[in-house]
């Protein structure tokens, strides 16, 4: 595998989500996730999945938990460490991590690049993307985004690189 990225969108004090839901709605970030995962390997845990209200098209779901007995809703492939997924997509050139905040913390060691929507508000949540540490990443990319009539908040799209 080349790049093993994280891609979430957090606000400013790193809430990821609520009730196993999201605390916005930003269309723009959807299209943009689409846009980069559709063709890939996605790795998730098992809530992530089950906050899905279908498996989303174009892309093989692996799903990790620690239920050897789980049967998911709809077709994916099961693995039961972060380690397992990994190693089940070796062979693929990208591979996207999409939460939840759980999987991003134990990926945040081994991921290559990390494609966060910094939203910018701050939410009431129970789920938290882990602190990015300046000195094993480099923010090499921001675009600006200025709420509007679909978007309740502003958000920047930050790309960042493992250093080394």
């Amino acid at each position: 595998m080349n790049e093993l990225t994280i891609i979430a969108a957090a606000a400013e004090n790193n809430a990821l989500g609520i009730n196993n839901d999201l605390p916005w709605h930003l269309p723009d970030d959807f299209k943009r996730f689409k846009q980069l995962t559709t063709g890939h390997k996605i790795i998730m845990g098992r809530k992530t999945l089950e906050s899905f209200p279908k498996a989303l098209p174009n892309r093989e779901h692996i799903v990790i938990t620690r239920d050897s007995a789980y049967q998911p809703k709809f077709d994916c492939i099961i693995k039961h460490s972060l380690e397992d997924a990994v190693a089940y997509t070796k062979n693929d050139r990208q591979v996207y991590i999409i939460g939840g905040g759980q999987i991003y913390k134990q990926a945040m060691s081994i991921a290559t690049k990390i494609e966060l929507t910094r939203v910018h508000a701050e939410v009431k949540a129970d789920t938290f993307f882990p602190e990015i540490n300046d000195d094993i990443w480099e923010l090499v990319y921001e675009e600006y985004h200025p709420k509007d009539d679909l978007h309740k908040y502003d958000f920047t799209y930050l790309t960042y690189l493992r250093k080394g």
